[in-house]
Formats: C-alpha cells, structure tokens, sequence
C-alpha cells in the first residue's frame, strides 16, 4: 500500500480542467518532484491533497485512509504537512512562537481542559516549548528563536517554514517551490537541507519545482504535468531526454 494514493482525480474550475484523471503513488520515503509549465495545475494537487479543494472526481488516500471531504485540519492530522510557493509565516509572531503553533496539533487538551486542568496545561506548554526549541536547533534556527519571522533572511524564513511543518509530525511533505527567489549557492544548501529532512524525520517528500537542477540532482521520480494532464513519469535521466516534456517547456517549434 502506497503512503499516499491519488487515483483518477479530475479538478474544474468552472470550465477550466486544471487536474485531469490525474494519479500519483508516493511510497515511504521516497522523494518525487512534480514539474510543468506554470498553469499546469501542479499545486492544484497539493490542494486537493490537503483539503483545500474537493475535487470533481476521483480518489486520494494516505495511509490507506480515504480523505476526500475531510477538513484540512484533519487531514494534517493524518501525517501530512506543506510549505506554500510563497513563504506564508505568522510575520508578526517570533520564531518560535510559528513552530509552537504547530506543536499545538499534538496536544491531547481542549478548551475545557485548559480552564480547569491548569497543571497538565502547563507541562504540555512546557513541552512543546522544549521540542520547539529541539527542532529549532536542528534547523540552526535556535539562536533567533526570539526574533520576528519577518526579519529573518529570505533562506532562513523558508528553513522555518519547513521547520514549522515538521513540527506536526508528518510522514508526508508537500514542498510547494521551496527554491523559489534562491540564488545559486541557496539552492545547494536548499537541496542538502531536502535531503538530511528526508532521512531525519523519515518522510516522504513530494515537492513542486521550476529548479531543474535541484529536481535533476535530487529526485528519484518525476511526473510531469502540462494544462492539467500527466505527460511524462520516470526517472531524471528519462525526462531530461523526453520529447514530449520538451516540447511541453519549450515549445514543439523549439525541439530539434
């Protein structure tokens, strides 16, 4: 059984078709990269994935469990987690407060509880302060865990926003165009970085991705989608040389 399993999901928007009878298959721990030309739909499937849209037709399973129609909330309790193309932190809020925030998911009290259960609501605070601050340190973030996330550089505010996702414990990792806005030498630790995550916290990793160069170097599958239909699926070195996905990027006057 796949971790997680999409079978023949199609998304519309009106008339638009943005998912066509798409399928995918992530296995555990396997790192597969998602690519196509922009409005090729490939965030609509981290969408639809987490909840965000229910789509028109089709099934998505993580873990054998069915989500389709489940909140987004409940599906990231499932073991799923994502980043966002555009850094999407609580700005306003430090460090480490945007990875306590997600530690709050693994909290085994409610409202009441935290009126008249005080004791146990302070040793779960004290708790997730401390793991916070754990995964923080692994992410070399601990020296500004007092800091505002907004005053963080833009290659630390995407390491905290992966930081932060993983505070939820997921088996799954939606990377939704991490190495967007990086220059060259960010990307090579971007891609160093995908690689310990992948290992560390022993996750599957499904990213989105324009960088070809951390996609060729660091993916073991690719699907390529193009105006919401899969074109291409393989290993690097057989997109790198497929006519179609050429064709797909370029344009079919441009492919020799």
């Amino acid at each position: 059984m796949a971790l997680l399993e999409i079978r023949h999901v199609t998304q519309q928007f009106g008339g638009l078709v943005a998912l066509a009878d798409f399928n995918l298959a992530l296995e555990a721990r396997e790192l597969v990269a998602i690519i196509g030309p922009n409005g090729a739909g490939k965030t609509t499937v981290f969408n639809v994935v987490t909840g965000v849209y229910r789509p028109k037709e089709g099934s998505i399973a993580i873990g054998g469990r069915h989500v389709v129609g489940l909140t987004p909330n409940r599906i990231t309790s499932l073991g799923i987690a994502r980043t966002f193309q555009n850094v999407r932190l609580f700005k306003d809020l430090s460090v480490l407060d945007n990875v306590k925030i997600a530690g709050y998911g693994q909290t085994g009290y409610g409202p009441i509880a935290a009126l008249f259960q005080a004791g146990r609501c302070t040793r779960e605070e004290k708790t997730i302060v401390e793991k916070s601050m754990e995964l923080l340190a692994l992410f070399h973030l601990d020296p500004c865990a007092d800091e505002l996330a907004r005053n963080l550089p833009y290659g630390l505010q995407r390491r905290l926003e992966i930081a932060r996702a993983l505070a939820t414990k997921p088996r799954i990792l939606l990377l939704d165009e991490p190495a967007a806005g990086m220059n060259p030498g960010e990307v090579g630790r971007l891609m160093e970085l995908i690689g310990w995550v992948r290992t560390a916290f022993d996750v599957a990793i499904l990213l989105i991705e324009h960088q070809m160069q951390l996609v060729m170097n660091l993916c073991e599958r690719i699907v390529v989608l193009d105006f919401g239909k899969t074109i291409a699926e393989g290993r690097p070195d057989e997109i790198r040389s497929n006519k179609r996905v050429l064709e797909a990027y370029l344009g079919e006057d441009e492919v020799v």
